[in-house]
């Protein structure tokens, strides 16, 4: 029996321990042993949460341990992520057991998918990306490492979103559309041609935004 420690104790993170033990792995592959999180009073008024052991700079893994990532933040998730891995820590999918995938899906390592999201035929996602719940992603679809997509977003069919991408709540990205490194989408937003590296979009049709 593995012990699950889930990277992150606040909102996200509760969310992804409901998450843990709704999947099919608990009690047969994991049990949750905890979180890791440098704010020690993140569960603070909190009830039937397993405790905060520690943050993740000074946790020593033990045998047995395995993680997750439970930040909503594509730069602090791959942050914490690979502060894990300099220590030889491994980490597990965690997937609803409502969520569909068809044929020929492939998935990487540290996937976190929620309630009733739908992968369709002949997808590719990459290491550790987080799908939130109902999203839809559209046959043949691309999704890089890191990437972050939130409640209700669709990308059609062809689409690609390389590494880093952060889709927010209810955004739309056209079949046959490519969405660049650590791009990020607006919520409710409709992506209808091609997304620059690293700009921010919003709108229908969705626009670059300037800070």
């Amino acid at each position: 029996m593995k012990n699950l420690i889930i990277i992150g104790a606040r909102g996200y993170g509760r969310e992804v321990y409901n998450l843990a033990l709704q999947c099919e792995g608990y009690q047969k592959d994991y049990i949750v042993k905890g979180f890791l999180d440098d704010k020690k009073d993140a569960l603070e008024g909190f009830e039937n949460y397993p405790e905060i052991i520690g943050n993740v700079e000074d946790y020593e893994i033990q045998e047995n341990d395995i993680f997750c990532c439970a930040l909503g933040s594509v730069k602090w998730k791959k942050h914490y992520v690979e502060l894990i891995e300099s220590k030889e820590g491994k980490f597990i999918n965690l997937v609803h057991p409502t969520v569909i995938i068809h044929s020929n899906v492939k998935l990487g390592i540290g996937l976190i998918a929620f309630m009733y999201s739908n992968i369709s035929n002949d997808c590719t996602l990459g290491d550790f990306v987080t799908i939130q719940g109902f999203v839809a992603i559209g046959h043949d679809s691309k999704i890089g490492k890191w990437c972050h997509i939130n409640a209700y977003s669709f990308t059609g069919g062809y689409a690609i979103l390389e590494d880093e991408v952060c889709l927010n709540t209810r955004s739309t990205v056209l079949p046959n559309i490519i969405v660049r490194k650590g791009a990020t989408v607006g919520a409710a937003s409709l992506v209808i041609k091609n997304v620059k590296e690293n700009t921010t979009v919003f709108g229908v049709p969705a626009k670059v935004l300037n800070f």
